[in-house]
């Protein structure tokens, strides 16, 4: 039995899974000890579970479990990354390397970074969203000390060439960051492997609790330091201070083993359904485009503009699904997101743009029925719009005066 509404915006947030819930239920009752509380019971139980759930994240991402600091999130590891280095390193050099389409927290942080006398340089990407390595190699200088490029992108789920970036990064004794809350539990990420030095990853975005998130901080070839952001008792190596949210950090952990055990076969599951859904809709819709790259995108993101309709309203007449237009972070603005900007969509299309998140709780069930809602509400939208009709007739719209400017 279909049951509405239906969710399909897990790039913004996913559902926490059940068994996530279960493992954190005992910590906020019985289990409920302070883990910096070194003296009695309680306390080493907590201990032992927060060093339980780094094994668990650190087995996903190929870390050792020390190397694993926790936070409130994303947004604050990536501040502490950026920060962190920018402060610890500034006597080496003052330049930081980023691109245009990276999530608000890298981008305003490098902004704030900027304010305080470093140098950013934000590279242009090309249509499907993506840098390449030898456009970092080209923008790099004796006085860069970081290079932070995401792993995958949260509006338009296009992978970066991670590795090839961190080969580059090791070769010239640069440190590199990534972004990875998309891709960390949807895509194999070893931080050996691609050569990262810091990782940022969420919880909420693959299947655990909101409010921790964890930052990997490379112990050896090289050793990173970082300037500590929040101080006061020397907790996390001393590169975080605050008390241990135990119960978040075992949900963190659960999840992470949960994505560590099952990924391999949901990846092939979300994939299934995410090309059901948008062959299923682009083959019945003329004019419309895939935003991202085709082939080198998260499994369960597809974000599809839609010529002559407006993206606003046809999530109004979708409200029984829930997807984004744009990013979910900004969606305060009504101006047509800077991602799809940069890849040079215009802003008609970038403002009739919707991204589906296929995750690990949708069904076949849903697919189908999103397929033939969002059909049936797009001719619906084109039969009233008078520039569609005018494009049927052949008119070229790019060649009209409009007046009245």
């Amino acid at each position: 039995m279909l049951k509405l509404p239906i969710y399909m915006d897990n790039n913004s947030t996913t559902r926490t899974d059940p068994r996530v819930v279960d493992a954190m239920i005992p910590f906020f009752t019985e289990k409920f000890g302070n883990a910096a509380s070194r003296n009695h019971p309680f306390g080493w139980e907590a201990d032992e579970a927060v060093g339980e759930a780094r094994k668990q994240i650190g087995n996903l991402i190929g870390s050792g479990p020390s190397e694993i600091i926790f936070t409130s999130g994303a947004t604050e590891a990536i501040n502490l990354a950026l920060k962190g280095v920018a402060q610890m390193y500034k006597k080496k050099g003052n330049h930081i390397i980023t691109q245009v389409t990276e999530h608000k927290a890298t981008l305003d942080t490098c902004k704030r970074l900027e304010k305080d006398g470093f140098q950013v340089t934000y590279l242009p990407v090309d249509k499907f969203g993506q840098v390449s390595a030898e456009q970092i190699r080209e923008a790099l200088t004796d006085k860069t000390i970081l290079v932070s490029i995401m792993a995958a992108n949260n509006e338009i789920g296009s992978l970066q060439p991670i590795k090839a970036i961190g080969k580059l990064c090791k070769e010239k004794g640069i440190l590199f960051h990534t972004d990875a809350v998309q891709a960390v539990g949807k895509i194999p990420i070893n931080v050996d492997e691609m050569g990262i030095d810091l990782l940022s990853m969420s919880g909420h975005k693959m299947y655990g609790p909101k409010g921790i998130g964890a930052l990997y901080v490379r112990k050896k070839d090289p050793r990173v330091r970082l300037d500590p952001q929040i101080d006061g008792g020397g907790h996390e190596r001393g590169m975080r201070s605050g008390t241990l949210p135990v119960p978040l950090i075992v949900g963190l952990g659960e999840a992470a083993d949960i994505c560590y055990r099952e990924m391999a076969e949901e990846s092939k599951k979300t994939y299934r359904l995410r090309e059901k859904l948008r062959k299923g809709i682009m083959s019945q819709l003329p004019e419309s485009y895939i935003n991202g790259h085709p082939d080198e995108r998260l499994p369960g993101n597809a974000n599809i503009s839609f010529a002559y309709v407006e993206g606003e309203g046809l999530m109004m007449g979708i409200k029984d699904v829930a997807v984004s237009s744009g990013s979910a972070c900004t969606s305060a603005s009504l101006e047509p997101s800077y991602v799809l900007r940069a890849l040079g969509v215009g802003d008609e299309l970038a403002h009739s743009s919707i991204r589906f998140g296929i995750g690990r709780f949708n069904t076949e069930e849903e697919v189908d029925y999103v397929i033939d809602l969002v059909v049936r509400e797009v001719n619906r939208l084109r039969e009233m719009s008078p520039l569609y009709e005018m494009a049927q007739e052949g008119i070229d719209l790019k060649s009209i005066e409009w007046s009245g400017h």
